[in-house]
């Protein structure tokens, strides 16, 4: 694999994190228009575990760490959703011993072990000039750390969280909305049949788009998120007032997986974490259901209100992208080629003020994306609020500096 023959250059395209619906869309864009620009193309499976895995050896089999790319290959799993290279939470630099590959482990063998430099060795071997690393924060966090060490990177921002700084929009983020809304409509006719509360606890670790923008458009009543920690009392009460005022006599909560009590802490299905020091999130709908059920009678004249209770969860990561996380990608893709055929690398596209452009891919790893409090979610009604749509971003409030 080592000699080949080039043709204008090798250009590695991988996909890392979570799965969202709009990646393969960009894994086709990238290698339509780099295959007829004169490029090859090597698709890395498994996100950066694939750089950490392969055998520098021309004879061994490396099938289950790259593949050549082709138009015939793309064509069809543009249309899909998730990621056909596979995907995964590995960070080459913090690689646990129990994770390092049977291969290295005679040179790799600290409780934590960098990779990096077999990581440099493997895209050396493979011929890449240009890495484009789709994904999120911790993904691109990592891309930084190539570009620092000399490789040509070009990022493209995907999350279903749409935290990524600097960009507007990340992959995955509209289909996400979309599948919310959705299903959120057809869990309300359960809600309103048997007069119940609706909680629906949804994506968003730190950042709470996926539950604001949903409720914005009046998929539910409330929403709690993870830049404000919430009075779960105030929230039963709003909730009963809500239900009441409602002929049908429901009302609905979106919960994001991050959201917090006042004074607690995130909730975790278990303590183990991955290689960027995360722990899946997961319970606080549950906690959320069982407090609005206990209070509920404070406020409903003595009688406890019963409730639906849904974690979204993988729902709203699985099937085909919408038609934003079709086009976005598509213009990602050829953004990050154009930049390639202008020998430009370590940078970022996005989608800012509703225009494509490129910045230093330096920013995921200098600030954080979070909602503005203060200006878009209302603390005391704990829902969304404005004062004007104009002059904002296509998703309100999705523009940092606001």
């Amino acid at each position: 694999m080592a000699q080949v023959n080039k043709i204008r250059g090798r250009i590695g395209i991988l996909t890392g994190g979570g799965d969202v619906p709009g990646l393969n869309p960009a894994i086709r864009a990238v290698t339509i228009r780099a295959k007829r620009e004169g490029f090859e193309v090597i698709g890395i499976r498994r996100g950066w575990a694939g750089l950490i895995q392969m055998v520098r050896d021309v004879n061994a089999d490396n099938s289950d760490c790259y593949m050549e790319l082709t138009e015939n290959i793309v064509n069809k799993i543009g249309r899909t959703g998730g990621t056909f290279l596979h995907s995964s939470r590995t960070r080459a630099s913090h690689v646990p011993k129990s994770a390092v590959p049977d291969h290295l482990k005679s040179t790799y063998n600290q409780d934590v072990n960098d990779l990096t430099p077999e990581v440099l060795k493997n895209l050396s071997f493979l011929g890449i000039d240009y890495l484009i690393p789709i994904g999120g924060d911790d993904t691109l966090s990592y891309a930084v750390r190539l570009f620092q060490e000399g490789i040509k990177v070009i990022g493209i921002p995907k999350t279903m969280d749409n935290d990524v700084p600097g960009t507007d929009y990340c992959i995955g983020f509209s289909t996400c909305l979309t599948r919310t809304v959705a299903m959120t409509n057809i869990l309300r006719t359960s809600a309103g049949s048997h007069e119940r509360f609706l909680v629906m606890e949804v994506f968003g670790r730190y950042a709470g788009y996926t539950a604001m923008l949903p409720t914005m458009a009046g998929a539910a009543n409330r929403c709690v998120i993870p830049e404000y920690k919430f009075d779960i009392e105030r929230l039963t009460e709003l909730m009963v007032e809500d239900r009441m005022s409602n002929p049908s006599k429901y009302s609905v909560v979106l919960v994001s997986e991050g959201a917090t009590f006042r004074g607690g802490d995130m909730i975790f299905e278990d303590k183990e974490q991955d290689m960027f020091g995360h722990a899946k999130l997961g319970g606080i709908g549950d906690l959320v259901t069982k407090g609005l059920k206990d209070l509920s009678r404070n406020f409903n004249n003595g009688k406890s209100i019963d409730v639906i209770n849904q974690k979204l969860g993988y729902l709203v990561r699985g099937g085909d992208p919408d038609a934003i996380d079709s086009i976005i990608p598509m213009a990602y893709g050829n953004l990050a080629l154009d930049l390639i055929l202008k020998n430009i690398h370590g940078r970022l596209v996005v989608l800012k003020n509703g225009r494509y452009d490129n910045i230093p891919i330096d920013v995921v790893t200098s600030t954080k994306k979070l909602i503005n409090v203060e200006k878009f979610y209302n603390t005391d009604r704990l829902r969304p609020h404005y004062k004007s749509f104009e002059m904002q971003s296509m998703f309100i409030m999705t523009t940092e500096g606001m």
